[in-house]
């Protein structure tokens, strides 16, 4: 596309007041030969958009495409589809379809009247009742031969849209005197910076390939392997499409939860800030979808805020996503928080058994892995009470684990809460 300075020229071409061919020559001068196509390219994505150029730049855009290529053969005119379906827009204005028809018409000849008027003298002498405006069909019918045969283009490319999209709230438009250079002509601010830079910025961001929807297709599947060929170590995967329904939903749902729970993440709120969320989560529980907490930030809200914890992973319990949540549980390093939202969420739902059994492994592993004596004795009275807390509450069933615990609780019988849990052991298993 253009640069900056090129940008600023093709619209001092556009903006000084002469005559329509004076637009050419100047365009001509100011471009040379093997740059006529992009700069055409970059009038067109003006063009293309009513609210960027006012009407006297128009029609001297439009007289610049037509102009340039007027002597070219129809078949290889890059630019005069573009011309007859802007001619035959009904909903475009009157002054410019009247204008366009009328240069259709000298598409052969030289129109010499047209072509010493300017453009504001046009559009004041412009008489509804004496440019009579043909239809479109009309319009496509007779000028149906001199248009090249459409090129065949996929589905895609047929869908795809522009990748500029204005901000409507943004106003856009020519001002007939810049405040800024003195001279007329220049593109409506956008934000900050000069009028030359803005134009400059949308046609750099232009381009003639719009956006396409992607392709999105499954792999195909392999073909059975036959006797005696070698098999690819290559796990069988299934792709299944799903459909995103968090697109365009209201970003502003769950502002207060998740700002919650980046307190929560920081340290343990106080009882009115817990009773607000547990309130929050009642009236909406789909809100914990929005709450912005990830499976990898979960340790760090267990160690900090174990009630809130607690309280997201019950919401969550019915969720697709669950499975990863319990994984980094069982996965963290193994503390006080960690071990009471474990045995909050067994106490008030069925947790899946291997993650228990898991967890407990967890635990046992951490206390025989500990170095510091002090810590190692602490850890392993955690544990006991944790346990014996959830065999006596008939969570678990303490014969699955029954060589495990009772190697740990013997392996640390000097501990006086080693010894309370290997004496439960055994009175069980009587």
């Amino acid at each position: 596309m253009l640069s900056s300075g090129e940008t600023a020229a093709l619209l001092a071409v556009l903006g000084d007041e002469r005559s329509l061919e004076s637009h050419v020559s100047a365009f001509r001068i100011t471009f040379k030969r093997h740059q006529h196509f992009k700069a055409c390219c970059c009038l067109i994505m003006l063009l293309e958009d009513r609210r960027l150029l006012k009407q006297t730049y128009r029609l001297a855009a439009f007289y610049i495409l037509f102009e340039l290529y007027r002597c070219e053969q129809s078949s290889t005119n890059p630019f005069l589809s573009f011309l007859i379906d802007a001619a035959s827009n009904e909903a475009a204005d009157k002054v410019e379809c009247a204008f366009l028809q009328i240069l259709l018409q000298s598409l052969n000849s030289n129109n010499k009247e047209l072509s010493m008027k300017s453009a504001n003298e046009f559009i004041s002498t412009f008489d509804p009742a004496v440019h009579k405006l043909l239809s479109a069909e009309t319009l496509k019918t007779r000028y149906a031969d001199k248009l090249p045969p459409e090129p065949r283009m996929s589905c895609f490319t047929k869908a795809s849209i522009s990748n500029v999209i204005l901000d409507p709230d943004v106003p856009l438009g020519y001002n007939v005197k810049s405040p800024e250079h003195g001279v007329p002509g220049g593109l409506s601010q956008l934000g900050a910076g000069n009028r030359e830079a803005a134009a400059a910025a949308l046609i750099q961001a232009s381009s003639l390939n719009g956006l396409e929807p992607p392709w999105v297709r499954p792999a195909p599947p392999r073909l059975p392997v036959q006797q005696g060929e070698m098999v690819w170590l290559i796990p069988d995967t299934q792709h299944e499409l799903f459909w995103d329904n968090g697109m365009c939903a209201d970003t502003s749902r769950g502002a207060a939860i998740r700002e919650q729970i980046n307190r929560a993440l920081k340290g343990a709120l106080d009882a009115a800030q817990q009773k607000k969320f547990v309130m929050e989560l009642e009236a909406d529980p789909k809100l914990v979808y929005h709450c912005g907490l990830t499976p990898r930030r979960l340790p760090e809200l267990v160690n900090n805020s174990p009630f809130i914890a607690v309280e997201v992973l019950l919401k969550l319990m019915n969720s697709n996503q669950i499975t990863d949540y319990l994984k980094m549980l069982v996965n963290m390093d193994i503390s006080l928080h960690s071990m009471e939202v474990v045995n909050r969420l067994t106490s008030t739902v069925d947790l899946p058994t291997e993650f228990v059994h898991m967890y407990i492994s967890n635990c046992i592993s951490s206390c025989e892995n500990i170095k510091d004596k002090y810590l190692q004795n602490r850890l392993v009275r955690l544990v006991c009470v944790f346990l014996q807390s959830l065999i006596r509450n008939k969570i678990i069933n303490v014969q699955d684990l029954f060589i495990e615990v009772q190697a740990f609780c013997i392996n640390f019988s000097q501990i006086r809460e080693a010894a309370t849990l290997f004496r439960l052991l055994k009175s069980l298993e009587c």
